[in-house]
């Protein structure tokens, strides 16, 4: 077994996870996945996600429903099954890796509290590659004080009428269909808000703005204009909503923390292969001293994000249980970890480090935002914290 795969006979995964995490990592070989880092942002992703849906990797993003009807592999979410598989993409290509969380992220929401109409009518599409998703949570003026948030959405008759901005939204632009969450009572804090479904072509849904970044990915700003979304894509329950977007993020939090994981393990392997090549004072960078002190850092900080990434996972899938302190530490421990190995190994590359769309400098771009998203590691400690004092 490969040094990247070794940690697949720890205890935390059964045979089918381990199964499934080698058929990825051949399946990733295979795709030739680079191919496609120079296309359009949209167009790639548009692509990854059909091929991602074609060859049944999508499944793992969507409950099964009775009898399967519902199109996912196993009958709940399973974390490690979403850990192993976008610690996998995110070692590979980074944009694999997002087109599969969003599709999850997307339509999660949908999987905890959709009505079993709602189901039927977007999950199956989603696993199959068909329809793209997104979630539409943050504000201008409200992204981790998510009870900040003033879009809002009035009832009128069996419609309710959506009026507001939403911005940072990932596939926004892309997207098919976006779980949306607004304001449904104005005076009630975390407690007045509501989810929704609102298909991408609904009149009054505008892409206002889309958004350009350093680590390129379909990002925009969304404008809801006397929307008129029906009472029935309503999801879960009147002012509801807050409970169920920490209950979605609850599920793939922990995954962003993999994803961070197969970004090091990426940096780790481009590390030990320049410095095994790189010729310097009649020897290899990897002959000095300086150099294998660095790269046992590396590999204890790895190793450290994987065990809390994987112990995460395994809390909700086994233990049976809320495991928001063990996602909050995986979170916050595999991402910053992540950001200081690919900052230490760029400085191993020296000038060629920084060249534009080399893999290193790829990764240096593409780690930063994990820290934000789907809450900062600030955010992640206040959590850590809470649930000690608790």
């Amino acid at each position: 077994m490969t040094p990247e795969l070794a940690h697949l006979e720890w205890p935390f995964f059964d045979d089918a996870h381990r199964d499934m995490a080698q058929r990825l990592d051949q399946w990733c070989r295979d795709q030739d996945l680079s191919s496609l880092q120079d296309a359009d942002v949209y167009a790639a992703c548009r692509e990854l996600v059909r091929r991602l849906g074609e060859d049944g990797w999508l499944r793992y993003v969507v409950p099964s429903g009775e009898d399967g009807r519902l199109g996912g592999h196993y009958a709940g979410l399973d974390s490690r099954s979403l850990c192993l598989i976008r610690e996998t993409l995110g070692r590979y290509h980074t944009l694999a890796d997002f087109a599969f969380a969003m599709q999850g992220l997307g339509s999660g929401a949908i999987s905890l509290a959709g009505s079993p109409s709602l189901q039927q009518q977007y999950l199956p599409a989603v696993a199959k590659g068909e329809r793209i998703a997104a979630f539409a949570l943050s504000e201008p003026d409200a992204g981790s004080d998510v009870a900040a948030l003033t879009c809002a959405a009035r009832p009128d008759g069996d419609h309710y009428v959506l009026n507001g901005q939403k911005t940072w939204i990932s596939n926004g632009g892309l997207a098919d269909f976006y779980c949306v969450f607004v304001r449904t009572d104005e005076n009630a804090g975390s407690r007045g808000i509501t989810a929704f479904v609102v298909d991408a072509d609904t009149p009054g849904l505008e892409i206002e703005e889309r958004i350009d970044v350093m680590s390129p990915h379909p990002l925009a700003m969304l404008h809801f204009r006397d929307c008129r979304v029906p009472v029935a894509n309503m999801l879960g329950e009147l002012n509801q909503g807050f409970k169920l977007a920490m209950r979605t993020l609850d599920v793939f939090r922990c995954s962003v923390a993999a994803a961070a994981l197969g970004f090091s393990r990426r940096a780790l392997s481009e590390g030990l292969g320049h410095a095994r090549s790189r010729k310097m004072f009649g020897q290899t960078l990897a002959d000095f001293q300086l150099t294998q002190a660095a790269f046992g850092d590396i590999a204890a900080e790895i190793d450290q994000s994987a065990l809390l990434t994987y112990r995460a996972a395994w809390v909700r899938d086994v233990a049976g249980r809320a495991s928001t302190s063990e996602t909050a530490m995986a979170k916050m421990v595999s991402t910053e970890a992540a950001q200081w190995v690919i900052d230490r190994v760029l400085q191993m590359f020296g000038g060629k480090g920084v060249v534009s769309n080399s893999p290193i400098e790829r990764l240096y771009r593409d780690i930063r935002a994990l820290r934000i998203y789907e809450g900062a590691t600030e955010v992640q400690k206040l959590i850590i914290a809470r649930e000690l004092l608790r």
